[in-house]
């Protein structure tokens, strides 16, 4: 990870989201700390990351999502060399959506 994005604001931010109890909240906070616009970024980032996980073309990527073939490259580029917290996040997602599905 690059030290660069590691100082205390960084720490006092991350502390922050990581208190927050549900979705509900996540909303609340979310909608104070970003303009819709940044927020919409960084879900379609996040749905990007998905559909290449779940190997869509570029083309499918971008009629669906509407980002451009720059955004899907630099998202592409993360999942293949970055940290892997794209993946970290899908395998806790897709084990909670099983654990849901399995419970009665």
């Amino acid at each position: 990870m690059s030290k660069k994005i590691r100082t205390e604001a960084v720490d006092f931010l991350f502390r922050a989201i990581l208190s927050l109890e549900n979705k509900e909240e996540c909303y609340t906070f979310f909608e104070d700390i970003c303009t819709i616009n940044e927020l919409l970024s960084l879900s379609q980032r996040f749905e990007v990351a998905k559909m290449l996980r779940d190997h869509k073309t570029y083309l499918e990527i971008a009629e669906r999502t509407g980002a451009s073939t720059a955004t899907i490259s630099r998202v592409n580029r993360s999942l293949n060399y970055g940290n892997d917290g794209y993946d970290m996040v899908f395998a806790r997602i897709a084990s909670e959506e099983e654990g849901v599905g399995t419970r009665q």
